[in-house]
């Protein structure tokens, strides 16, 4: 591993490192893999921005697809410097947009519509506080995948309600990418050392953000769907260049 002395950003602060060697190709660039691999997240959410902006789906999915693009931005920078303050710039956007899912999965079905947008702010913010003051790392690992869990129950009966097949296969994508890109994930933390002795580092943590990036683009397309079909607005699984999924609506001339 190089020296951090060398390193523009100076000594190494986070509270994680990953199984890729640090400033090998670049005295600005920490990990160089881990930080590139992030661009895929940004194009996907682009177009995903853009066909919810052009067909004015609800501004709930402008914000959707933007958060994706900045947690995307927040982890390029903290690989690239792999320092404390940018490791809590990307953690904290992972638990506002897993909050952001929760708000679009739950609140068609909240009677009360204030509530749940304000203890969800208040929520996101006590929480980024919290971690301004506080290093976590196992806690937050698991605080944020209990907010995954927390989500599944509500995707799941969105998936069963579904009939096209389309869509439906959208949503076996994001399963798809999920579980590929947490085995990415597991082994480039558990068997790093094993790794580091490869000729050739396959690279997981880069893997998974790759993969990360087609997960929250499906997931999102599908939400988009979901939600179309209960606003009456007649939703079709179309492809962008033949092969990204995008959600084409057609809404009654009175909305």
């Amino acid at each position: 591993m190089a020296d951090d002395i060398s390193s523009f950003w100076g000594p190494v602060t986070s509270t994680k490192e990953w199984c890729e060697p640090n400033y090998v190709r670049s005295s600005y660039i920490a990990e160089f893999f881990n930080t590139i691999s992030n661009v895929p997240c940004i194009i996907l959410a682009l177009i995903g921005l853009v066909n919810a902006l052009r067909q004015r789906f609800e501004k709930r999915f402008s914000v959707l697809h933007m958060s994706n693009i900045i947690l995307a931005i927040g982890s390029m920078i903290y690989h690239a410097t792999l320092r404390q303050m940018q490791q809590q710039g990307d953690e904290t956007p992972m638990v506002w947009e897993m909050l952001l899912y929760f708000y679009i999965l739950y609140s068609p079905d909240w009677h009360y519509k204030s509530t749940m947008p304000t203890f969800l702010f208040l929520y996101g913010a006590l929480f980024a506080i919290a971690h301004s003051q506080i290093r976590f790392d196992i806690g937050f690992m698991l605080h944020y995948a209990l907010l995954c869990l927390l989500c599944i129950p509500r995707t799941y009966k969105y998936y069963i309600h579904t009939e096209d097949r389309s869509a439906k296969q959208i949503a076996k994508l994001y399963v798809a990418t999920l579980l590929v890109g947490a085995v990415c994930w597991l082994c480039d933390r558990l068997f790093c050392k094993d790794i580091s002795r490869w000729y050739f580092n396959p690279q997981g943590h880069a893997l998974w953000h790759v993969l990360m990036g087609f997960n929250a683009y499906f997931a999102n397309t599908f939400l988009m769907y979901c939600r179309a079909q209960q606003r009456e607005w007649n939703p079709k699984i179309k492809h962008f260049l033949g092969f990204f999924p995008y959600v084409k609506i057609q809404k009654p001339k009175a909305q």
